[in-house]
Parts: C-alpha cells; sequence; structure tokens
C-alpha cells in the first residue's frame, strides 16, 4: 500500500501530521540552515549523503519560490514529449521526507526528475561525482522575497508573520527556510560557466518561454519536436498552471501558485528597503555573470 503513495497523498500526509504543531516547533536547523519539520528531517538529509545519483538524471535547483514547480514541470513535459514518460508518484525533492521514498526512487527508470532547494555545499557529492547535469533556476530577489514572505503566510505548517515589515529582516539575514538567498547566489555563480550548469531566471522564462524550453532540451540532450515545444510552453504558462493547480497539487495549488509576476515586490518594498537590497546585491553580485542574466537593473529599479 505504501509504495502506491502519490505524490498528492505524500504532501498532505505530511502537512496533516502537523496541522496543530505549535509554532516554535514548525522549524528545525540543520547544518546551519533551517528547514520546515512537516517536509524535512534530520534522517532524510542522512540519507541523501549516499543517494544513488545517475547520469542520466535531470536535477533541478532552485532558492524557495525561484520557480522550482514551474521548471519541473516543463522537465516532465519534455520527458513526456520524448520518452512518454509520466512523472514519478514520488516526491521528487531530494530532502523532502516520504514513506519508503528512497527505494520507490531507486526503482524509477531513468531518466528521473530531481530537485533540491539546497545550497550548492550541501547538494549530496554523489551528484557531483556522477556528474549530472543541473539546471538552476533563479528569480531576482527583491520578487523572490515577497513571493517568500507571502508562501509563509498562507502555509499552514510555517510560521506566520504579522506582516512583510517583520520579515523583511529575516530575509536579508537568512533566517528563513532553506537559509539565505545572497549565499545561494553567490556560490552558483563561481559555477556558473561549467558544462554540468545551465542557469535559467524566471524572468526570462516569463518572457520566452518557448526559447528557454528549446534550450533546457539541447542542455540535457533530449530531441522533441517544434509542435512539442510549443505544447510544453503553453501548458507551461503561469495561467495554465494556476488553473490546473488542484490536480496538480491539490489543496496545496493555492499556496504554491499565487501571481508569479515580475515586479510586484513594488507594492510590498519601502524605498529604505529596496536601497537595502540593492546595497546587498551590488556586494554580492555586482559585476558578475549571474548579476548580469538576472538583469537586476532592470527589474529591480521603481
Amino acid at each position: 500500500m505504501e509504495k502506491n503513495l502519490t505524490f498528492l497523498e505524500d504532501m498532505k500526509k505530511a502537512f496533516d501530521a502537523f496541522k496543530n504543531t505549535p509554532k516554535d516547533e514548525l522549524l528545525f536547523t540543520y547544518n546551519g540552515v533551517m528547514y520546515p519539520t512537516a517536509i524535512c528531517d534530520t534522517e532524510t538529509f542522512q540519507t541523501i549523503e549516499t543517494f544513488e545519483a545517475r547520469e542520466e538524471d535531470l536535477m533541478m535547483v532552485a532558492y524557495p519560490k525561484c520557480g522550482t514547480n514551474w521548471t519541473m514541470l516543463l522537465l516532465n513535459g519534455i520527458l513526456d514529449a520524448a520518452y512518454k514518460k509520466e512523472p514519478a508518484k514520488v516526491i521528487p525533492m531530494i530532502e523532502f521526507k516520504a514513506p519508503n521514498k528512497f527505494e520507490r526512487l531507486k526503482a524509477e527508470p531513468s531518466p528521473r526528475v530531481l530537485g533540491t532547494h539546497m545550497h550548492y555545499g550541501n547538494i549530496p557529492q554523489p551528484f557531483f561525482d556522477k556528474k549530472v547535469k543541473m539546471l538552476v533556476s533563479f528569480r531576482n530577489p527583491k520578487d523572490t522575497a515577497v513571493s517568500l514572505f507571502n508562501f509563509y503566510k498562507n502555509n499552514p505548517v510555517l510560521p506566520t508573520y504579522n506582516s512583510w515589515d517583520d520579515f523583511f529582516p529575516d530575509f536579508m539575514a537568512g533566517k528563513v527556510i532553506w537559509g539565505s538567498y545572497f549565499d545561494h547566489a553567490v556560490v552558483w555563480n563561481k559555477h556558473i560557466d561549467k558544462d554540468t550548469v545551465l542557469l535559467k531566471t524566471f524572468e526570462d522564462m516569463k518572457e520566452d518561454l518557448k526559447g528557454s524550453v528549446e534550450k533546457i532540451c539541447k542542455f540535457f540532450g533530449i530531441s522533441i519536436t517544434e509542435e512539442q515545444v510549443k505544447q510544453i510552453a503553453e501548458k507551461g504558462t503561469f495561467k495554465s498552471m494556476k488553473e490546473n493547480s488542484e490536480k496538480t497539487h491539490g489543496s496545496l495549488g493555492q499556496v504554491v501558485f499565487r501571481k508569479g509576476d515580475v515586479g510586484d515586490w513594488k507594492n510590498y518594498f519601502s524605498e529604505a528597503q529596496s536601497q537595502e537590497v540593492d546595497a546587498k546585491f551590488e556586494e554580492c553580485l555586482g559585476g558578475t555573470k549571474l548579476g548580469e542574466l538576472l538583469k537586476y537593473n532592470v527589474h529591480c529599479t521603481w
């Protein structure tokens, strides 16, 4: 029975178990980073250290709220088009806990779509030993912060902030789930030129989704038709994902898919907060390749 649990059933089970959990027990720290207790635990982190990665795996890496579910949907669409392979009925995020998860992943035929929110330095070594290709998704820090704030606000298994002004200092200090956005960005910028890394931005995907699908296919060495690319892009619009969210994510759909906009940060940030992020971005990513890819001056100015 356990082996037939679907992704949605796994997530519902995890969330239901933590509905009445005291606020101070909703998060825990592992290796200096905070994680949600409802979907992560120490045992899972220890298990993935020896996870059997495969060279054919398609790995998605993203800081939370930087296009995770969007990118995973595109990858699954590409595999379906190329190999008639349906999404696995198991949570694809490697650090998320679930019953018999790793046995089920081991039984999953290649190519597998896997994902993680973890910092580069915490990704299990087997993924690097096998030279697994990683599609890394980033989003401008201001929209990421606002999206993460609303994720906290609407998520029953995360602590609730009274206001955006209460959340902002914790985001800047990295005292949020999966740690500091800027720590993630600084390290990935160092690996941006590797053959096994393709860095895509949320904003570029919004601007040219069809072109993004084509680049993703080329990166992973997957051949599909022009018509299939077009269909994947059409199904992968935010409007389409939101309309289908109940089917794909159940009751979590409305939590995961909120607006999907570029520039929503202007409805939240004060001038001082905007300047604080500007300074931090310049300190961490000014003059870098990742900084250039994020088009900060286009997407993060008033």
